[in-house]
């Protein structure tokens, strides 16, 4: 097989604090062999801080004064559909600013309802003790960094019947480095540059 090549195909962000590759070798007929799968742990998943505030306020606005049905559902909604350690640093914020009022969770039971609120605070025991500390942080940048990884292929002709795990090990294999971008977070006390 000729120009064999080993490229990432798929990265995605997964809830299960995951960085995850497919990397597939391709021939020069377009032929692909098995997927292979490689994961990169983060210590904890991306969110976006200042949304997070914003949410926060939001829900502070629900829950401030009556709350009508259709609010208590839209809080309900907005609190269910974002990942639980987004979910974590709303809580931080939401207490930060407006605890005086009642804490978060006193607040959601208070206005959704027990049963509501259980099915949203559950979601926080998912977040891992680390990444609880991260998330208490005073301030979370969201950043991208530039990984390097090798795009490699092989010059050399091979039968097709060649298994595919030992003909990279057996021919000259040509690499180039490439770059990709990674988001994700920084965590501290006062503002980073």
């Amino acid at each position: 097989m000729k120009n064999k090549h080993l490229s990432n195909s798929k990265i995605e962000w997964a809830s299960t604090l995951q960085l995850m590759f497919t990397l597939t070798a391709v021939d020069s007929r377009g032929r692909r062999s098995d997927s292979s799968f490689v994961s990169v742990r983060t210590s904890c998943p991306m969110v976006d801080d200042s949304k997070a505030e914003e949410i926060a306020d939001k829900v502070y606005n629900l829950y401030n004064g009556y709350t009508s049905g259709k609010e208590q559902q839209i809080a309900y909604n907005t609190l269910m559909e974002i990942s639980p350690s987004m979910l974590y640093r709303i809580q931080h914020h939401y207490n930060s600013h407006y605890e005086k009022f009642g804490d978060f969770v006193w607040r959601s039971e208070d206005e959704l309802g027990p049963r509501k609120a259980h099915l949203i605070l559950r979601r926080l025991d998912r977040v891992s003790s680390y990444c609880a500390t991260l998330l208490h942080s005073a301030f979370i940048q969201s950043r991208t960094d530039t990984v390097p990884y090798l795009f490699c292929h092989s010059e050399e002709t091979r039968p097709a019947s060649v298994v595919w795990h030992s003909s990279l090990q057996d021919t000259k294999v040509t690499c180039v480095e490439k770059l990709m971008s990674i988001p994700r977070n920084t965590y501290g006390d006062s503002k980073l540059r």
